[in-house]
């Protein structure tokens, strides 16, 4: 319904409120893929998902780089499921 509307036909207000709607759904949709398990219970101690997730938040502090980021929490992810 909203893809179908204008921009012009938000004011200021409700366009910047609108901007922050991607930054709260995305910790929704990680938060279960990196600390819940296939039960649905925490899993932290020994998820190599943490880690990696840890990994990739540093790159992407320092880098400020979307790109880094991804193939940083990837690589990592991967090494890490590789080694142990």
């Amino acid at each position: 319904m909203i893809a179908l509307l204008k921009k012009e036909m938000f004011n200021d207000r409700i366009r910047e409120v609108l901007s922050f709607v991607p930054s709260a759904i995305f910790p929704a949709i990680i938060f279960p893929a990196v600390f819940l398990d296939n039960s649905g219970s925490i899993f932290i101690e020994g998820n190599p998902k943490v880690l990696a997730a840890i990994i990739a938040l540093s790159i992407g502090v320092l880098s400020k780089n979307i790109l880094a980021t991804i193939f940083s929490g990837l690589a990592s992810y991967w090494i890490i499921i590789f080694i142990f």
